[in-house]
């Protein structure tokens, strides 16, 4: 058993060698009924590396005929399987806008869109990719209503949504973190918006109760520290905040926090008021004198015009 293995190792070598050396006569063949039988013939053993290689010499030669639908086909699944998905997705687009009535033209969109669905990447990452995924699903769901890939392509488009809402949420955080600075300054201004936008696309997030909280107290935060003349309105916008979050979860952890905050921001925008009242009464006094001063300089002058 032991002094066979070195004439097993041979054999295999052998085997190897003549494999290659097949392989090597094929790629430098000008035979391409050989060439496409052997194409096809590799892709069937699953050597999809080897397929592709001898698709590409043939696939120009036989374009048109009738054993361009299969190659092409083929050539696009063994891009698939060696994982190469935005080429795959490429070739499957084609084969379906070529050969849109051959009885494989279904599962060629549902593999573009696919390919396209396993290149996007994970939702900390940019997400055009997935946009475009997104887009190629929905392409096929229209064109095909009735496939029995269609509950599939639901649960792929709900995993690109997943990622999106991920996607913003991080960013919503980023704004947040951003606004414990130093110089918070605009950063209050794009938290209220982007908590905003973020409950508008997605209405049905888990975490739109926590950017809920969250744009209460940013926005208490921003209108304590805004200029005078901006104050009034942006404390009644987070009163309104206040109140909007209370209405929409009343039963939330965040209810306590949510009444302090309205409770603090409505004591300081009565304070505003009775500021503002104090301002308005000191500017209408200064105005007032101001104006009885300039009648004694006018009557002052006009006396003097009068005694020359």
């Amino acid at each position: 058993m032991i002094k066979s293995t070195p004439y097993v190792l041979v054999f295999l070598l052998a085997l190897l060698l003549s494999g290659c050396g097949e392989f090597y006569k094929l790629e430098k063949s000008t035979n391409w009924d050989e060439l496409y039988e052997a194409a096809n013939r590799y892709y069937d053993q699953g050597e999809y590396n080897k397929a592709i290689i001898l698709y590409d010499r043939v696939l120009p030669v036989i374009k048109g005929s009738g054993k361009a639908e299969l190659a092409e086909f083929n050539y696009a699944y063994a891009h698939f399987r060696t994982k190469r998905y935005i080429e795959s997705a490429g070739y499957f687009k084609t084969f379906f806008d070529t050969y849109n009535r051959s009885p494989m033209a279904e599962e060629a969109l549902f593999m573009h869109a696919y390919s396209l669905y396993l290149d996007s990447p994970d939702y900390n990452l940019d997400q055009r990719s997935s946009r475009e995924a997104v887009n190629a699903i929905q392409l096929f769901m229209n064109r095909y209503p009735e496939s029995d890939s269609y509950e599939r392509a639901i649960s792929m488009i709900d995993d690109l949504q997943k990622r999106f809402e991920e996607k913003a949420f991080e960013e919503s955080k980023m704004y947040y973190r951003l606004t414990e600075g130093l110089f918070p300054g605009e950063f209050y201004r794009a938290c209220i918006i982007n908590f905003q936008n973020f409950a508008k696309s997605f209405p049905d997030s888990e975490y739109n109760e926590e950017l809920a909280f969250k744009l209460v107290e940013v926005s208490a935060a921003y209108a304590e520290r805004s200029v005078f003349d901006k104050k009034e309105e942006r404390l009644k916008q987070s009163i309104d905040f206040a109140q909007d979050f209370s209405q929409k979860y009343p039963d939330s952890s965040y209810g306590k926090k949510v009444e302090n905050i309205k409770s603090e921001t409505t004591t300081e925008l009565e304070a505003h008021y009775r500021l503002k009242e104090q301002y308005e009464a000191r500017s209408a006094e200064a105005r007032k004198l101001r104006e009885e001063e300039e009648r004694n300089q006018a009557a002052t002058e006009a006396l003097r015009n009068t005694e020359n």
